[in-house]
């Protein structure tokens, strides 16, 4: 078998991983970004009176929905224990932390699948 097709070390094929990791850093990122509005339009509403961006708490509630729905897939796909799983999803909720959580994610998957 070549690297592309054969079964890493829990049976999953090396693409299957590929993919949920390449899945989850998109949305990694996408969380955080849309965290980061989140803040934003606290600081207006709360801080300013305005409203403008009324529409991101909903935005970011679903995209926060996909996140752990990728999340579980990779960690189903890569066999993670169940505190690892609470912590990266965990890391979609906490400014900045879905950034540092999917670089050190991504580098532990890379390293344990030879990816």
């Amino acid at each position: 078998m070549t690297e592309t097709t054969s079964s890493t070390e829990t049976g999953t094929p090396v693409e299957k991983v590929r993919g949920a990791l390449l899945r989850y850093r998109i949305l990694a990122w996408i969380t955080g970004l849309w965290l980061l509005l989140l803040v934003a339009e606290l600081v207006l509403k709360y801080g300013f009176d305005v409203d403008a961006l009324d529409f991101v708490p909903i935005v970011h509630g679903w995209v926060y929905f996909v996140y752990l729905i990728l999340t579980i897939d990779l960690a189903i796909k890569v066999r993670w224990p169940l505190g690892k799983i609470i912590l990266t999803c965990i890391a979609g909720t906490i400014p900045f932390l879905s950034f540092w959580f999917e670089h050190i994610r991504t580098k532990e998957v890379k390293a344990q699948y030879n990816l």
